[in-house]
């Protein structure tokens, strides 16, 4: 079984946890080639998936659209390998542009900011600018800020709290080819705001990026009301573990959504975090031992992440 202290060093996962995955999806993975180091590169994590029986993954970059390089893992490997994009400063922000020609090359994710999110930006300015316990791209953005070469934080609302017509224009973009919505790193009222305003122009898949993560901190009431707008919610390992995110309040939530609007991601590829390949068995292992049964892991784990694999008809 598995350790999930923070710092602790997580077991291999059990053989009943490996067994129960089989055919999973992870749809969170941070790996090589990456401008920060990572544990393993894209080619060797698609071995140990087809090795362990997972069906694949979905690649994400901060910095970079991966839909091009997805394909290549696809060809190379044998292994479903999805291509992204994260609507940072890197790409142009809101870009419809950069999003349509990321379609047009076959990504099934685009994610609303992460690292150029108005809300983390904010955080990022009440710290103590030492940089010390700060996540990797968080160190990222200070060194580009202080080369000059940063952009700023991406809007995707008005002053007011109104979607601006650019996120709109890329909302229609994710609804015309059929992709999913991610949230990113949003704050609790800009998610609000994306998720109606992706329902109205169109989006019939929504993920709300773990919702328990600080930064977005909503709670089982506020997750109950996204999952009644159509949005799943996604469970990630290497917050839980690294101590960021509380198991029991993930649980908790689970349990107020219910498994079949909730699916599991890693959000693992850090050096020191336990190796990618295992982290959705891991978290198998975590969720029987709180006393999830072996069907609603199942649904959690393979059954909602196969689901988000496939291209929504339009």
């Amino acid at each position: 079984m598995c350790s999930g202290a923070a710092g602790g060093r997580a077991a291999a996962p059990s053989d009943r946890a490996r067994e129960l995955v089989r055919g999973a999806y992870d749809h969170h993975v941070h790996i090589s080639p990456d401008v920060m180091g990572r544990r393993i590169d894209d080619l060797s994590l698609a071995r140990r998936f087809r090795e362990l029986g997972l069906s694949g993954f979905t690649l994400k970059s901060h910095y970079v659209p991966t839909a091009e390089r997805a394909s290549v893992v696809r060809a190379a490997e044998g292994v479903e390998v999805f291509g992204a994009i994260a609507l940072n400063a890197a790409v142009g922000g809101m870009n419809a542009l950069a999003v349509e020609i990321a379609a047009r090359e076959g990504a099934r994710f685009v994610w609303m900011p992460t690292v150029s999110a108005v809300n983390e930006a904010e955080i990022l300015s009440r710290s103590d600018g030492s940089g010390r316990k700060l996540p990797f791209w968080a160190r990222l953005q200070r060194e580009l800020e202080e080369q000059g070469v940063s952009a700023g934080p991406v809007p995707v609302v008005d002053e007011t709290g109104a979607v601006l017509p650019e996120t709109r224009a890329v909302l229609r973009v994710v609804a015309a080819h059929g992709m999913v919505l991610a949230t990113g790193h949003l704050s609790r009222d800009e998610i609000f705001a994306v998720v109606e305003a992706a329902r109205e122009e169109g989006v019939r898949s929504i993920v709300v990026t773990h919702p328990e993560f600080p930064s977005q901190n909503l709670s089982a009431r506020d997750q109950v009301r996204l999952v009644e707008q159509g949005a799943l919610m996604e469970r990630c390992f290497a917050p839980a573990y690294g101590g960021k995110v509380s198991w029991e309040v993930m649980f908790e939530n689970i349990r107020a959504v219910g498994a079949e609007n909730s699916f599991l991601s890693t959000d693992l590829g850090q050096p020191a975090n336990p190796p990618v390949e295992d982290g959705i068995a891991l978290m198998a292992d975590r969720l029987l031992e709180a006393g999830f049964g072996e069907e609603e892991v199942r649904i959690m784990a393979v059954e909602n992440t196969r689901r988000l694999a496939e291209r929504v008809p339009v």
